[in-house]
């Protein structure tokens, strides 16, 4: 999630964020930290994480954190050393193995390298448990920093939430902090106050008194899930519930919210429902039934954290009461792009932090997919273009591989543009909508690439998409359709593709009055005659696509 964002200020906030490690003028700058966290060495390769139990006892006077987490994991290949991620703001006080043996482990930044007395060999399952301390990362500015925020609530009491999206779980619990691997299922144990709750991922399993003052919460996750989406949330919260029913299918909503907004909330979450039904709609069932559907109140704008979505748009519609499409102020942006990524980023994930715009930009196009619910495609089609006011156009989607760094903060509107020009090209709603339940069906709780969306959605629509995503997603600008007029009457024209992809090639539709005609258009220049047109009311449609037009005067 990273949020896209409408206002000035807070877009350049992200696109320093999204940004900051990929450039030194047109030079990359990456460290050997950003390799240790970004890239899949041998020692990170070689194991499958199965299951993690995570235990943390909050100390929030000091803002500090006591934890251990035990790991259970398949070997892949022979090894006498594993890489395990942690910030080194925390001290790790043991590891041990399955009997309570020591382990040998040495630290390199934020990776802790542990050693084995004896190679582990593939097929082998093997289980450690890291014991540590400290004070985390606090977060600056979460969600577009990771780390921890501690505060207070408008009463006073003690508020507590972290978020981590691409700075890293590591930065408050040690783990394979790489997308590529998520565990089967997992254990989160919060110890609080016992004045306070915490709301974590998945079923609360039970509640256990910790001496006379404190409060262990055990939620069980069933389902993978990744390392950022892992969260706490810890306050002084109210709670209400209702049910989403999907044919024989019934799914737990379960919202955490301050006393004081308990009413507002009651109204603002009437929205859940029916985007459920929108986004089952086109993406299939919600992915994670067993888990239930979570929204929690937090003292920041919002996350996707996986069955446990983090709420903070203040009860407003829009974004923080504000939009950039004059459509938006009829819903909730943070329930509506947080819940979309439930299926894109939570039930299918990338590999790669370099990928993200599989999340985003699917995610942004949920948004439009909901309008198109509410008010139907002609609307949808005014929400998207009005997407296009957030893109740069000034570095490339998808971002640089195994260096744990983001591409453009544009992956959220243009991979959302880039999904309606596909959608035209196709030209076909049926096949167009089939590719996305197909996409979440095929994927299911598995990591990916971008390699696997294309390569999908290029198979299933028998067209050859792929000049059509290079030029998207790793280049820069966007093509531009080059035409002039040629005669008057009948109106021909000549017309061709400038793109950075010499093998361009997307259709593109002419109107004039009631007439309309489709043009094939490549790099290469080509003529046509456009019987019933005149220059006068000649329209290219860019609203189908998202490129620029040049007219060229002969």
């Amino acid at each position: 999630m990273k949020k896209q964002v409408i206002y000035l200020s807070v877009c350049f906030l992200i696109a320093l964020n999204c940004q900051a490690q990929l450039f030194n003028g047109d030079k990359p700058a990456f460290t050997h930290a950003d390799s240790l966290r970004g890239f899949l060495s041998p020692i990170r390769s070689c194991y499958d994480v199965k299951f993690y139990d995570l235990s943390v006892t909050l100390n929030i006077p000091d803002e500090s954190i006591l934890g251990s987490n035990s790991i259970w994991f398949e070997v892949v290949s022979p090894t006498k050393m594993i890489q395990v991620d942690l910030t080194e703001k925390l001290s790790v006080t043991a590891i041990t193995d399955e009997h309570n043996n020591k382990l040998n482990f040495s630290r390199d930044g934020n990776a802790i390298m542990i050693s084995f007395p004896t190679i582990l060999n593939k097929g082998m399952h093997y289980k450690i448990k890291i014991d540590y301390f400290g004070k985390p990362v606090v977060g600056k500015m979460l969600p577009w920093d990771g780390g921890f925020k501690w505060t207070k609530d408008e009463d006073g009491l003690p508020w507590v939430a972290v978020a981590c999206q691409g700075t890293g779980a590591s930065v408050w619990w040690p783990c394979k902090d790489h997308q590529s691997d998520e565990p089967d299922s997992m254990m989160i144990n919060i110890t609080v106050p016992k004045e306070l709750m915490d709301i974590s991922n998945g079923r609360l399993r039970k509640k256990t008194p910790v001496g006379n003052d404190m409060m262990q919460y055990s939620w069980f996750v069933s389902y993978p899930i990744n390392t950022y989406n892992v969260t706490i949330n810890v306050g002084a919260y109210v709670h209400f519930n209702d049910l989403h029913v999907n044919n024989n299918d019934t799914l737990t909503l379960d919202y955490y919210v301050k006393s004081y907004n308990l009413e507002k909330a009651k109204k603002q979450f009437e929205q859940v429902k029916p985007m459920l039904n929108c986004f089952e709609k086109y993406f299939g069932k919600y992915p994670f039934y067993r888990d239930g559907y979570k929204l929690v109140e937090t003292p920041y704008l919002g996350m996707e954290h996986q069955s446990c979505i983090a709420y903070g748009n203040k009860y407003k519609t829009g974004y923080l009461g504000a939009d950039f499409s004059g459509i938006g102020l009829d819903f909730d942006y943070i329930i509506i792009h947080e819940t979309a990524h439930e299926w894109w980023g939570n039930n299918l994930t990338t590999k790669d932090i370099a990928d993200m715009w599989v999340h985003e930009g699917f995610g942004s196009y949920a948004e439009v997919l909901y309008v198109e619910c509410l008010y139907g495609k002609a609307k949808a089609l005014d929400y998207v273009n009005a997407q296009r006011k957030k893109v740069g156009n000034k570095t490339p989607v998808i971002g640089p591989y195994d260096v744990n760094t983001e591409g453009s903060g544009d992956m959220y509107p243009k991979g959302s543009l880039l999904l309606n020009t596909i959608r035209h090209y196709i030209d076909n709603d049926s096949l167009f909508f089939f590719f996305f339940l197909n996409l979440q069906k095929t994927f299911a709780y598995q990591t990916i690439t971008s390699a696997d969306v294309e390569s999908l959605m290029t198979k299933q629509s028998g067209k050859n998409l792929a000049p059509i995503f290079d030029q998207y997603l790793r280049q820069a600008a966007i093509p531009v359709f080059e035409y002039e007029v040629v005669k008057e009457k009948p109106l021909q024209i000549r017309y061709r593709w400038t793109a950075n992809v010499a093998a361009f090639n997307l259709p593109v539709r002419v109107d004039c009055n009631n007439e309309n005609k489709r043009l094939s258009v490549t790099t290469q220049w080509q003529e046509t005659t456009l019987e019933g047109f005149d220059s006068n009311c000649l329209t290219v449609r860019d609203d189908l696509g998202y490129f620029h037009i040049t007219k060229l005067n002969k």
